[in-house]
């Protein structure tokens, strides 16, 4: 019988009514154990035992939440190879690229922990003597958090650990396809001591259930700030609710994202580039390429060698092969968004240059690792040619294995269709030219972008984050994520014992005569 979980409330194990199973996404019939669907009476008291916890962490100094978050990072160093065997068996990313998710979670705990020491404010000069002006950085309270399953560690971390360092308190609602990571990587932070009712956990899932639960506390007022990462449909829901409890929310969303290669480009460097780009993760990254926008004079060159590369791609169950690109999809959900964009293809005219939809038994690529295809939900690497801006296809995010090539003739015409998207969150141009290297990061319209390299990737010192359909300009990561769990607080401190009106009492010094410079040198 596989395990029973419980949610974390207060320190404390809180079971619910109804439960729900963790199946590995390589074999549906490996149980990882059963998870708590959270009620919302549940979601509702996390939020008021997290509100209680406030009062003492957001007290306890800077420096020592820091340090907090380095054990945490100790811990998670330590259970590096056992996490990212878990999140290799949970949702199927490849442990080479697990083990990357997990590193990102590490060096999140190195970066935070000392700023923990330099949580700095500024000392302003007064216009009015014997003043003092001060600013301070100060937390804002109970923070509801949702996070995707595709990074099940290194996306929570980059809001959960600043939102602690800063001495926020939490409510966060794990993915529903990623229960126990989740619950191992909050269990590094009991190790690490942090007191109970800071990190809550509720699991279940989203719409019409504890993720659902937890959009309703704000306009219950029990939250001061919600951050989520997930779909641009979603996210929009999320920021009218917020707008209107006057809330900014951190929305890091969907992408389509666009990856040029100008005529100039080395083609093998280019052709590598776009093949992660495409298909890491299965396609399942927001920072996935969405588009492969070749210039002309290279177009017919650039096809001929992806479609080389991309018929050696090895696929197949991620635990038990070492080799594979990719493994299944994440659930069922994205597996069935994703065989949809095959009529939108047709529809569209566009031609299916490479792929044959679902894998399984007689419909196997060549890369095929050998396992069962039934086992999970397996798809072919996916080319489209003859795209053109304004297709479904090119304009809607797939989320999986598959990539559209498109047409253009130059700098102007490639950003043109780079820019003829309503996302604008990642982005790559593959060039030796330096003009258009620049003329490439002055138009874009995206938060993030590669010169040479690909679309994917991020590093915990770096901003994340998108524009347009991709976010609401929040940003994630580095000293910019400190600006989304705290507001500033200015204070004005008086020692002259009188009454002091800036703005009406500023003339300090008696003027002197005016000044005739023309007379001067007569």
């Amino acid at each position: 019988m596989p395990r029973t979980y419980d949610n974390l409330i207060g320190g404390k194990s809180v079971a619910s009514p109804s439960t729900f199973e963790s199946r590995s996404s390589s074999v549906h019939a490996d149980v990882l154990g059963v998870f708590p669907e959270a009620t919302k009476e549940q979601v509702r008291e996390a939020c008021s035992v997290a509100r209680k916890a406030f009062a003492t962490w957001s007290t306890t100094p800077a420096p020592i939440r820091g340090e907090v978050i380095g054990k945490v990072g100790d811990a998670l160093e330590r259970e590096k190879e056992s996490l990212s065997k878990l999140v290799t068996r949970e949702m199927g990313k490849t442990l080479r690229e697990a083990r990357g998710s997990v590193q990102e979670a590490i060096d999140t705990c190195r970066f935070f922990q000392s700023e923990g020491r330099r949580l700095y404010g500024q000392t302003v000069p007064s216009e009015m003597p014997n003043k003092e002006l001060t600013t301070y950085r100060r937390p804002l309270g109970v923070v509801g958090m949702v996070t995707a399953g595709n990074f099940p560690i290194a996306v929570p971390s980059w809001k959960i650990i600043p939102a602690l360092v800063t001495g926020n308190t939490i409510v966060w609602k794990p993915s529903e396809d990623a229960p126990a990571v989740a619950l191992a990587f909050a269990k590094t932070f009991e190790e690490a001591g942090l007191p109970g009712g800071v990190l809550n956990v509720v699991f279940g899932g989203g719409a019409g259930a504890a993720g659902e639960f937890l959009v309703d506390m704000m306009d219950e007022g029990l939250l001061e700030k919600f951050a989520f990462t997930g779909s641009t449909a979603v996210g929009r829901r999320i920021g009218e609710i917020a707008g209107r409890n006057l809330l900014h929310p951190t929305l890091e969303l969907g992408g389509k994202n666009p990856l040029v290669v100008m005529r100039d480009a080395d083609l093998e460097n280019a052709v590598q580039g776009a093949l992660f780009s495409a298909f890491g993760t299965g396609g399942q990254r927001c920072t996935s390429a969405g588009n492969v926008i070749v210039d002309a004079p290279l177009h017919d060159a650039f096809v001929t060698r992806f479609l080389e590369e991309v018929e050696k791609i090895r696929i197949g169950d991620p635990t038990k092969h070492d080799d594979v690109l990719y493994g299944p999809f994440i659930n069922r959900r994205f597996f069935e968004r994703w065989q949809e964009h095959l009529e939108w293809g047709a529809e569209d005219g566009a031609t299916l240059a490479y792929g044959k939809g679902r894998i399984a038994a007689g419909n196997t690529p060549s890369g095929w690792a050998g396992d069962d295809p039934e086992s999970g939900h397996y798809g072919w690497p996916t080319v489209w040619t003859d795209v053109r801006p304004g297709m479904r296809l090119f304009q809607e995010e797939v989320f999986g294995p598959t990539i559209n090539i498109v047409r253009v003739d130059g700098i102007d015409e490639a950003l043109a269709a780079a820019n003829a998207v309503e996302y604008g969150l990642s982005s790559a141009i593959y060039t030796n030219d330096r003009e258009w290297a620049h003329q490439f990061k002055v138009r874009i319209e995206a938060g993030m972008s590669s010169i040479n390299n690909t679309t994917v990737g991020a590093e915990a010192h770096l901003p994340f984050g998108g524009v347009k359909g991709s976010g609401n300009g929040t940003r994630e990561s580095g000293i910019w994520v400190i600006d989304a769990y705290t507001y500033w607080h200015a204070v004005n401190d008086d020692v002259s014992g009188r009454l002091q009106l800036a703005q009406l009492e500023t003339a300090y010094v008696e003027p002197g005569a005016p000044i005739d410079v023309g007379a001067l040198f007569d």
